[in-house]
């Protein structure tokens, strides 16, 4: 038997279960007065999208360095 985190159900469950909490967090969000020390702050669901071009970024900036530091297979071989 597959361990249930690989069946195609619970994987379905597991994204429709994670896009409902962040869609009910960014419409919480939305329902606070921010108190925005900084304008862009005061935007529209501001913490959702900052969130998510900044793990867009790192995913980026990983991927970037990753082709400094990377090293052929055989690396270690005599």
């Amino acid at each position: 038997p597959l361990h249930w985190l690989v069946r195609p159900n619970s994987i379905r469950l597991l994204w429709v279960l994670g896009l409902a909490l962040l869609a009910g967090v960014t419409w919480l969000g939305m329902q606070v007065h921010p108190h925005a020390t900084f304008g862009i702050e005061g935007t529209v669901a501001f913490y959702s999208w900052y969130g998510f071009i900044t793990c867009v970024g790192m995913v980026l900036f990983a991927k970037f360095l990753g082709l400094f530091l990377s090293r052929k297979d055989t690396y270690y071989d005599d």
